[in-house]
């Protein structure tokens, strides 16, 4: 057989696997997306599902364990994420042999509500601000049977700038080296203990929340998850705003919808511009990682051009909240 890096499986094939696994009769079956994890959207005569299977490339049976334990522990403590349904057998996963290795499914009620229209709005980035304080004050008790990479800031930094450099000239090599070092210095000496330092979701912003006509949020897509600082999911935010052009009352929003629930230090504010350049630097990293897969006509020069331009951008202190 041909050596085969990421297969693409038949939806007949998953829907008779979802059927035989779980005891439902889907109706249908389609392709929803491909990211870190193949999606596929399964409808029954009475509810939709999502059927997540992990790359084999990606996670570990490790990484999968830790993410999906901790949704089943946020779901128990009444934090509003879309958790794994359990098999007939008592599994929050199930084995795929693909052509490439071992794969992993999970099946998730489809999270109820959609995206927001447009992106956010102040109510929702509040709402939204709020529900990701309590996750991170749940999470500081988690303990899981899995182990998975922290989100380490260091490690991060690294790994993306190895990752990104070899592609850009000497000149936005220099460039990219003196801001990895010089944000580097700046969080040399953040603490790693509670409350800085919790279980984090990796990924939020408005694609991985719905929200219902009465503005019930459900967060999902927790792939990126792991213990790390909280202001990192704040940070995440904010580069993922910044970089779609969302207006700063969004930010202010979640923010403030944050501190509703928990206070943020002056450091953790005084350091937003800090760890926002590192998230888009890391999502840099991970675009690159799958145009380099999937998509290589992309890697163009502006590919390049735009990302680092816009981390200059994005260290204006005006764009980050005064103190």
């Amino acid at each position: 057989m041909f050596p085969v890096f990421c297969s693409l499986l038949s939806i007949e094939a998953v829907a008779a696997l979802v059927e035989s696994q779980y005891q439902l009769e889907i109706t249908s079956c389609q392709f929803w997306h491909r990211g870190n994890s193949d999606v596929y959207l399964l409808e029954t005569d009475h509810l939709s599902y999502i059927f997540k299977i992990y790359h084999h490339h990606l996670r570990s049976r490790q990484d999968i364990g830790f993410e999906l334990q901790l949704l089943t522990y946020l779901k128990d403590d009444n934090i509003p994420v879309s958790s794994p349904i359990y098999t007939t057998k008592g599994d929050d996963h199930l084995e795929i042999e693909a052509p490439e290795g071992l794969r992993y499914g999970s099946l998730f009620l489809r999270a109820p509500g959609t995206v927001a229209l447009g992106d956010l709005n102040p109510q929702q980035s509040y709402i939204l601000g709020a529900a990701l304080a309590r996750l991170h004050h749940s999470g500081a008790s988690f303990q899981s049977s899995f182990s998975r990479p922290p989100l380490d800031l260091e490690s991060i930094l690294e790994s993306s700038t190895l990752e990104i450099t070899p592609y850009l000239c000497k000149e936005q090599q220099a460039e990219l080296i003196s801001t990895h070092h010089d944000l580097l210095n700046q969080i040399s000496n953040f603490p790693k203990e509670a409350p800085y330092w919790t279980v984090c979701w990796g990924d939020p912003h408005s694609g991985n929340v719905h929200f219902t006509v009465d503005q019930s949020p459900t967060l999902f897509d927790f792939d990126q998850c792991g213990y790390g600082y909280r202001l990192f999911d704040i940070a995440k935010f904010w580069q993922v705003s910044l970089q779609s052009g969302l207006s700063s009352s969004i930010r202010s929003a979640l923010l403030s919808g944050y501190q509703s629930q928990h206070l943020l230090s002056d450091l953790e504010l005084s350091s937003l511009n800090y760890f926002t350049r590192i998230a888009h630097i890391w999502s840099w990293s991970i675009s690159l990682s799958v145009a380099k897969c999937y998509d290589g006509c992309r890697l163009d020069s502006s590919f390049f051009t735009r990302r680092l331009q816009h981390l200059k951008r994005i260290a204006s202190s005006e764009l980050y909240p005064k103190l």
